[in-house]
């Protein structure tokens, strides 16, 4: 069983200003080289789906839309998170205001110098 979305061939006719028709065929890849992790998931599921489905992709997706559904879904999840990144932009923050600071002297002592 082959998948027709996944590196599909895709012919487009063209008709030029003078009437003739122009056909190009190009081949639409969809994926790159696969990982290791990859490349041990399909063939670990080689035997239940088409040859050319990314099983990989597959459950990476399910996978990142089962914790998108879990973080949207329950309240607890959402405080962890957004404390999270409150506690990250604070970090970024404090370290902004730091490189300032070092900038702020470093400019005061070329000054100085002049």
């Amino acid at each position: 069983m082959k998948n027709p979305y996944i590196n599909s061939t895709q012919t487009v006719n063209k008709i030029n200003d003078d009437g003739s028709t122009t056909t190009t065929t190009t081949t639409v890849r969809t994926t790159g080289a696969p990982s290791a992790f990859d490349k041990s998931i399909n063939s670990a599921f080689k035997d239940f789906v088409p040859e050319n489905f990314n099983a990989a992709h597959f459950i990476k997706g399910a996978l990142i839309g089962g914790a998108a559904a879990y973080i949207l879904s329950n309240e607890k999840a959402q405080q962890a998170l957004f404390s999270a990144i409150v506690k990250g932009s604070n970090l970024l923050q404090a370290g902004f205001e730091e490189l300032k600071e070092r900038f702020e002297d470093v400019k005061a002592e070329i000054e100085s110098q002049k």
